[in-house]
């Protein structure tokens, strides 16, 4: 039987990958990333951490995630000791007089009647999960701030926009955390990063990291981190092809990197995972540049239109991925201690091509 366990560690070993250096990329402990590998359950907090490092760890060596997931499953199954109730012998019948039947039947139904009308009192039920009527949802409104907070079934986020707010509800706090959009409900799985299209216009509007989620109990909720794209109020705004350069305009004495060509320019989006700490300032479009200082483990994304200006003083810090029409492409800039400003932006060739392009500029 294939082991998850020997399957992990040979695709790494394949691509002469070494766990630290995963470790760092997906900034998860290179302890858990061992105990996948050995199948050690013992090291993690507990079975939903466990799934959601698999599925980051198989994901990252480009693996059947489902497949690794019913390995361990049946692994799990296997190892599992066998029901006490199944090895206990059937007891004998009573041997009480038929008498006492009426009088326990009675008491059970007294029992029964008085802890409904106590239950019906207490509580409410919402969707098959029981939540104490005490517990009010709550609202909160989304700025270009990372949003960090403990979520829970029926709480709302509200994401402002040029055309008013829209309003995002929470649908599940169990196992994966899932969330009401006008584009669809979404679901994000525990430690998994997820990119969210929340009004149905393919282009991905935020980010949702899950920390820390119950697999059992919907009423301890989710811890749940939430990051605007830059550009999600600006709902209005799209490439303005007049202010796309030519090839021959640009001015560098380095070569041009060319990430994707097509016959049409339009909006991309770009992901900054930090590996280390970062003085980084970012110009998005013609709006203002803004300069913030990033440490290990913090993300960073946009949605420019025509293309961003990046400064970066320590560019082997930061890893990048562009999506752009439906696709994804890594992007890895510069070497350690390196002070490097760029350009990631559309320009138009002789041919009337479109190109994205990354530009490091002198």
């Amino acid at each position: 039987m294939d082991s998850y366990g020997e399957l992990l560690k040979n695709a790494r070993e394949s691509k002469g990958l070494e766990i630290e250096r995963i470790a760092r990329e997906l900034t998860i402990d290179s302890r858990y990333l061992i105990g996948l590998e050995q199948e050690d359950t013992s090291v993690f907090p507990g079975d939903a951490y466990f799934i959601g490092f698999l599925k980051n760890y198989s994901n990252y060596l480009e693996l059947d995630t489902e497949f690794l997931l019913k390995l361990y499953h049946n692994k799990k199954l296997q190892e599992e000791p066998v029901p006490t109730e199944l090895l206990k012998k059937l007891q004998p019948h009573s041997k009480l007089p038929w008498i006492l039947i009426p009088s326990g039947v009675v008491v059970a139904l007294a029992v029964f009647f008085t802890i409904f009308f106590i239950q019906k009192n207490k509580t409410v039920e919402v969707d098959n999960v029981v939540v104490s009527s005490t517990v009010k949802n709550k609202q909160y409104e989304l700025t270009s701030e990372k949003f960090s907070k403990r979520l829970y079934k029926g709480d709302q986020l509200l994401v402002p926009t040029d055309n008013g707010q829209i309003v995002l509800t929470v649908h599940d706090t169990i196992s994966s955390f899932g969330i009401d959009t006008p584009g669809g409900k979404f679901y994000t799985d525990l430690a998994e990063e997820n990119e969210i299209d929340i009004d149905g216009d393919s282009v991905s509007d935020m980010i949702v990291y899950v920390s820390d989620i119950s697999s059992t109990d919907a009423n301890r909720g989710a811890e749940v981190s939430i990051l605007l794209r830059h550009g999600i109020v600006d709902t209005g705004y799209s490439v303005v092809l007049e202010d796309i350069p030519f090839a021959s305009e640009i001015k560098s004495n380095h070569p041009q990197k060319v990430i994707l060509e097509d016959n049409r320019a339009y909006p991309f989006t770009i992901n900054a995972n930090f590996r280390g700490s970062c003085l980084f300032r970012d110009k998005v479009d013609n709006a203002a540049s803004v300069e913030t200082y990033f440490t290990r483990g913090e993300l960073f994304t946009a949605t420019p239109h025509n293309g961003i200006r990046l400064w970066i003083s320590n560019s082997n810090t930061v890893k990048f991925t562009i999506i752009a029409d439906s696709r994804t492409f890594d992007l890895e800039i510069g070497a350690a201690g390196k002070i490097l400003v760029e350009d990631i932006k559309w320009i138009k060739d002789t041919d009337g091509k479109y190109k994205l392009v990354v530009i490091e500029l002198d």
